[in-house]
């Protein structure tokens, strides 16, 4: 049995899948070149075979735009000069095969690279996936494929990435990592896709061997390896009691979010693109209060088009039919890197060049984005935030090129909305201290607290020896939260919040009472929020929070919330 952190509820037992990526080590050997080269020809088809085979299985799941990343590997992998180039090292030089294609590899990425044309940039990034499956072929290799798994399985691995997690299919009854925490990108996929999950589980990966029996139970946070026949039919009990619980919500989806005494609240889910929507929807969210559109950018080769993000956005606009769609601008940098864009190095990159930051800068970028999101505003009730804001320079700055953009797009004849509501997030507390003076300029906040959280506790949300200081009910945080909320609505303006703390059992209650407009979560979270909202009363929560404002700890807070709704 081993402890982590319940990332995503629900509980299954199946087979464990470890995902270790094989480590690629190139040696320089002679070779025979009529032998390499027959070595060389058979490893390259079969990595056309494998990329075409990862293709049609991720059909199933991905759109058109999305699939485009396997053409663009397959354009490469069928490229006549690449395998001419490695053929006649082998046969110039009479070396190994393996060598050959590292080295024509690395010379052609490095050229790439350094090129100033952006789409030919980004061709560095399919030459170094295409190479990396096509060495691992000539040494044997095997490359996991998620795409492939076709029995009830639950995946252990170091971390998922998302290009990891996009792989996933139905086969997946839950992962387990041996890092992240609730706020996690891995844990926030996995509450997207409703599946189970517990991370941050130190020595999972030493304890599990592919082909185990796993019970995962992503309730209490336990991984348990080989269990025995009373632990497998305690958990399938388990199982079946959860989904008997969230069968039973389900008579409260079309319900109204409103207080024991007529306070009504918006309850709205967090999405990372337009397959989401059905999960919000089902689920009763009055609105989306997050698009992450990061996701667009990371599980692409390049910079995503105006068209491609006007096509994705008005997608979501549209599945909303009417309902309020929050889009967050880019919000990159930190752990959320790119393939195709080389960030500087920095000792922080958490507290570095990201965000906001990175798009007043790359402003190509931003403008593109921006141009799509208000192009694709007449089909839906849009709102735009920007994510790290610090100053009001920095969001007046934003704001200002937005309304060029917007200004631009009229001067050509396009239509653009003229409600769209232009926000910030409030996740640096140097924002939610002056949020007084923010509010005389954004339309609306959304309150980040994953990231509120780390900078107000300086401790590093993916980092397990740390992870006691993630306290989203510690008095500093509530007291961050309530200067936003009234801030705010100083000037008229709504506050939602975003992060994970918005969907929790016990912060509902204390958000309620100071005076939370919005709260925005996973889509499976948003019946049981409904739940606890329509079971209080708004006046004796405005009580329980001020008396949350003046403790001491967060265990005295959360001792007092309990001691009053349970």
């Amino acid at each position: 049995m081993l402890k982590g952190i319940a990332a995503s509820a629900g509980v299954s037992v199946a087979k464990a899948y470890k995902l270790e990526a094989p480590v690629v080590v190139i040696e320089k050997k002679d070779g025979v070149p009529a032998e390499e080269i027959e070595k060389f020809n058979n490893a390259l088809e079969k990595t056309i075979k494998d990329i075409e085979g990862v293709k049609e299985r991720a059909a199933k799941r991905l759109s058109e735009e999305e699939l485009a990343v396997f053409d663009a590997h397959l354009m490469m992998a069928q490229d006549p000069e690449f395998a001419s180039q490695i053929k006649s090292m082998i046969e110039n030089d009479k070396v190994n095969a393996e060598y050959a294609a590292d080295t024509i590899a690395s010379q052609m990425i490095a050229m790439f690279e350094a090129m100033d044309n952006d789409y030919f940039r980004e061709r560095a990034a399919d030459i170094k996936d295409v190479t990396f499956r096509l060495k691992c072929n000539l040494l044997g290799l095997q490359i996991p494929d998620l795409t492939a798994i076709d029995e009830p399985t639950v995946i252990v691995a170091h971390d998922l990435t998302p290009s990891d997690t996009a792989q996933l299919n139905e086969w997946v009854k839950g992962f387990a990592t041996a890092i992240g925490g609730k706020t996690s990108h891995s844990a926030i996929m996995a509450n997207s896709l409703e599946i189970p999950a517990v991370v941050g589980c130190s020595g999972v990966l030493e304890a599990v061997k592919t082909g185990d029996v796993i019970g995962l139970d992503a309730l209490d946070g336990y991984v348990y390896v080989n269990p025995d026949e009373d632990k497998v039919k305690e958990l399938e009990a388990k199982a079946k009691a959860y989904a008997e619980e969230k069968e039973a919500l389900k008579v409260l989806v079309s319900a109204k979010s409103i207080t024991t005494d007529g306070h009504e609240v918006e309850l709205a889910g967090n999405i990372g693109g337009f397959k989401d929507v059905e999960g919000v929807l089902k689920n009763g969210g009055e609105g989306v209060g997050l698009f992450r559109t990061e996701f667009l950018y990371m599980d692409n080769d390049h910079f995503p088009t105006e068209e491609e993000q006007f096509e994705a956005y008005k997608q979501v606009l549209e599945g909303m039919d009417g309902k309020k769609v929050v889009v967050r601008t880019l919000d990159i940098g930190g752990d959320k890197k790119l393939s195709y864009y080389t960030f500087p190095e920095e000792m922080n990159p958490f507290l570095g060049y990201r965000a906001i930051r990175l798009c007043l800068k790359e402003q190509d970028i931003f403008r593109t984005q921006l141009r799509a999101l208000c192009r694709a505003s007449v089909y839906g009730k849009l709102c735009i935030m920007f994510p790290m804001i610090a100053t009001i320079n920095e969001f007046r700055q934003a704001k200002a090129i937005y309304e060029d953009v917007k200004a631009e797009l009229i001067s050509e004849g396009v239509q653009v909305a003229d409600d769209i509501q232009v926000g910030m997030m409030v996740e640096i507390p140097a924002a939610a201290v002056l949020a007084d003076e923010f509010s005389k300029y954004a339309d609306f906040f959304s309150i980040g607290t994953n990231d509120l959280i780390q900078y107000s506790m300086a401790a590093d949300r993916m980092s397990e020896n740390v992870s006691y200081l993630y306290q989203p009910y510690n008095p500093s945080i509530l007291r961050l939260i309530n200067m936003t909320i009234q801030g705010a609505h100083k000037n008229g303006r709504w506050v939602g919040m975003c992060g994970a703390m918005a969907g929790e059992p016990y912060a509902v209650p204390i958000l309620l009472g100071l005076g939370l407009d919005e709260f925005s979560m996973s889509a499976t979270q948003i019946l049981k929020a409904r739940k606890v909202v329509t079971s209080l009363s708004f006046e004796e929560m405005k009580k329980l929070a001020a008396e949350c404002l003046n403790k001491d700890t967060a265990e005295e807070v959360l001792d007092y919330v309990k001691s009053v709704v349970d």
